[in-house]
């Protein structure tokens, strides 16, 4: 199983609205890829120097084809309909992870 992993800061003014167009929005749009399996969003428990609330939100790809496909076929668009809305409030970046083993 692979992970691909955003961690974006958000703004404090604006998480609340982020959260609600992901979890309404972008996330299913994503999910109706076929690509992923499912999706999670997870709060970094962190102060950051920059300000904001920091999240990671984690789609699970069933193998690294999947994933492969995604960046294709999918991740300009995805990343354009994020700029578009809140470019001037987020700093994102992406990593890749595998799964190794789960207990």
């Amino acid at each position: 199983m692979y992970i691909y992993n955003v961690t974006v800061n958000v703004d404090q003014e604006i998480h609340q609205q982020w959260l609600q167009w992901m979890r309404e929005t972008y996330i299913p749009e994503m999910l109706r890829t076929k690509l992923f399996t499912n999706a999670r969003i997870l709060r970094v428990l962190v102060e950051e120097e920059m300000g904001g609330m920091t999240f990671s939100v984690q789609y699970l790809a069933k193998d690294k084809a999947s994933l492969e496909r995604y960046y294709l076929e999918y991740d300009q668009e995805f990343r354009i309909k994020e700029r578009q809305r809140f470019s001037d409030n987020l700093v994102r970046f992406t990593t890749d992870l595998q799964v190794l083993s789960e207990h």
